[in-house]
């Protein structure tokens, strides 16, 4: 599982804006694949290593980049990203265009939806930080605890 830690040291910060320019790390992408698992299968949960090596098989195909050519995929890699396209993290996109001889050619491609990862990345923010903290420790103590004790005579 990724923890508060490793999502800190990503910017400074828990959240992921999610802007075009932002690199989706492999601690993100882990978490929000946690996230969105859980989010969409009440019963079961996802293992952290299981969603860490997703991540990293993803990512070995995106780079740096956010889209990639649906042909570089093998069988077994594109059952992963139909998943990953059922939890929302990636989205299917299509180029056709016409070849020079008439015929209408096809470009499937695969696009990281960081919109989405970072939505999941403000729930998980939201849900790290304790539900207490906002509260003074104090209230909850009884009022003869603040009553104050005269000093034994010697």
């Amino acid at each position: 599982m990724v923890l508060k830690e490793d999502l800190i040291l990503q910017k400074n910060t828990c959240s992921f804006p999610g802007e075009r320019s932002d690199v989706v790390s492999r601690a993100i992408l882990a978490s929000a694949i946690e996230r969105s698992f859980l989010k969409k299968n009440t019963e079961e949960r996802l293992e952290g290593e299981v969603a860490e090596e997703m991540a990293q098989h993803v990512l070995n195909f995106f780079g740096f980049g956010e889209r990639i050519i649906d042909n570089m995929l093998r069988t077994e890699d594109r059952d992963i990203f139909y998943m990953l396209e059922d939890l929302g993290i990636l989205k299917t996109e299509r180029e056709e265009t016409t070849l020079y001889d008439g015929r209408e050619w096809r470009i499937n491609y695969w696009s990281i939806k960081k919109n989405y990862i970072a939505l999941l990345m403000n729930d998980i923010c939201i849900d790290m930080s304790s539900p207490g903290d906002d509260l003074n420790p104090y209230d909850d103590l009884p009022d003869d605890i603040w009553a104050r004790v005269e000093p034994l005579e010697p």
